[in-house]
């Protein structure tokens, strides 16, 4: 059975898709089809699990594309920041930031766009006409009022569980990222001048190598008069005598490369602030969670003063989803699309070392077909979601199959089976007419045979788990 704890649980409304509508990757009139839900009110886990079955949030409408049928299938992703190591291109961003911030140095030359996504994400707009169309007027007080009633009724002593409040979501905005071709070195081959030939009365030449060896030998000899070089060979160095040496260039971690200190005379100044989205939804702090709590936040950046970049970011109990950016066109030079991810991974590392299960950075979705989102790709190490079993495969893996076919399944056993499947719909919590009831009560006083479809359609896409947490809500 559901329970909650000291708040509202999720309310959706559920709306089956009945059509296909533009699409905002491939621009195609007619490719795009999902489903979605309205969130009268989310917690931050029940959205974790419905991630972790590829949905996905813009504002409080939360979207799972029909990915067989779908002209873009759009795969959830995510990096794993313990492991993650910057590139060379992710290296080039943050000196390029440095350089500009000690220096005032602004790169020469046309500079590469990032790729732009409104914070209305195209790829879901079909989606918002429809909810348009439906002109919902449920009220999200009213309903909450109305739960809290209902649970009150019961009167039953439920198992204490946090709540956890999510805000509002969007998709991930980030930059598109340098071709990174290795340069090509030439050899140059030139013709001997002519000569007389080799002077015989001159000692045959040496390599280098062997001179500095003889030398190595010589000194040896000289510190131990007695000639004792146990071990030693004029052909070798053992390591007792030659010990190897310390790496004294160490790569330096992401956390060295984005907090490196700046002179005091720096040509500009970047501040950093985070704050909680004002929103009539709540974000509570769990126990022994990150200091900031879970929910959804605003993160700017102020430039001597001035903010020239937004971005939003929810935190929840297994993750950092990265929810948007925008930022003033005037600085695209510093490819703040890029610097925000990197800012936010050493971030979700932070959050890490405070609450363990909170590890991963969910960038949104990857679509291999659109480079606009295929970037995403190149923070590795990096997840794929099997689109039918809900487990993640390295996307090393992935690929292959993904340049065969846009749509894969990526789980390799053919037994393998979605293990969170509705299995017991009559269990799934409904929300009518101001009470609280298993879907097994409500079916018995409808008899809409069509609204049992799209029920049990709801139940197969969020899963076991959510279906008895979440209430959906009927008139």
């Amino acid at each position: 059975m559901a329970f909650w704890a000291g708040g509202s649980p999720s309310i959706v409304d559920y709306f089956p898709s009945e059509d296909f509508y533009r699409c905002g990757y491939c621009k195609n009139e007619s490719g795009s089809r999902s489903n979605g839900m309205w969130a009268h009110s989310m917690t931050v886990q029940d959205y974790q699990d419905l991630i972790d079955r590829g949905w996905r949030r813009s504002g409080k409408y939360v979207y799972k594309p029909v990915m067989n049928q779908t002209c873009c299938p759009q795969y959830t992703i995510r990096c794993r920041p313990l492991q993650f190591q910057p590139s060379k291109s992710h290296k080039k961003v943050l000196k390029k930031m440095l350089k500009f911030l000690a220096q005032g140095e602004v790169p020469k030359g046309s500079c590469e766009d990032e790729p732009m996504d409104s914070t209305m994400d195209d790829a879901v707009a079909g989606d918002f006409a429809l909810i348009n169309k439906l002109d919902i007027q449920c009220d999200l007080k009213t309903l909450s009022d109305d739960v809290k009633e209902s649970l009150e009724s019961k009167g039953k002593n439920s198992k204490k569980e946090e709540p956890q409040e999510l805000l509002q979501s969007q998709d991930f905005v980030g930059e598109k990222l340098g071709s990174g071709e290795p340069s090509h070195s030439v050899k140059v081959h030139t013709v001997p001048k002519p000569g007389k030939g080799a002077d015989l009365s001159k000692p045959p030449c040496r390599k280098a190598k062997e001179i500095r060896k003889e030398r190595k030998r010589l000194k040896l000899m000289q510190q131990n008069p007695a000639g004792e070089l146990e071990g030693f060979q004029a052909q070798g160095h053992p390591s007792s005598l030659f010990p190897p040496k310390a790496k004294s260039n160490q790569p330096k971690s992401l956390e060295d490369l984005i907090f490196e200190s700046l002179p005091e005379n720096a040509s500009h100044k970047l501040e950093f602030t985070r704050f909680l989205c004002s929103s009539p939804l709540e974000a509570e702090t769990p126990p022994n969670g990150p200091d900031c709590g879970y929910g959804s936040f605003h993160q700017q950046y102020w430039l001597d003063g001035k903010i020239i970049a937004v971005g939003v970011i929810d935190i929840l109990p297994n993750c950092v989803s990265s929810v948007y950016l925008y930022y003033d066109p005037d600085y695209s030079f510093l490819s703040l699309g890029v610097y925000s991810a990197l800012r936010e991974i050493a971030f979700t590392r932070q959050l890490h070392e405070k609450t363990s299960q909170l590890s991963y950075y969910y960038m949104g979705f990857y679509i291999h077909s659109c480079p606009k989102m295929k970037y995403k790709g190149q923070y590795r190490p990096s997840d794929l979601l099997c689109p039918e079993t809900y487990v993640w495969v390295p996307i090393e893996q992935c690929l292959p199959s993904l340049e065969n076919s846009k749509y894969c399944r990526f789980n390799q056993d053919p037994e393998a089976v979605d293990e969170d499947r509705s299995t017991e719909p009559d269990r799934l919590q409904v929300f009518h007419k101001r009470a609280i009831m298993p879907y097994g009560v409500y079916k018995k006083q409808q008899k809409d045979p069509s609204e049992e479809a799209a029920v049990l359609q709801y139940a197969s896409l969020v899963g076991q788990k959510c279906s008895e947490r979440m209430l959906l809500f009927r008139n």
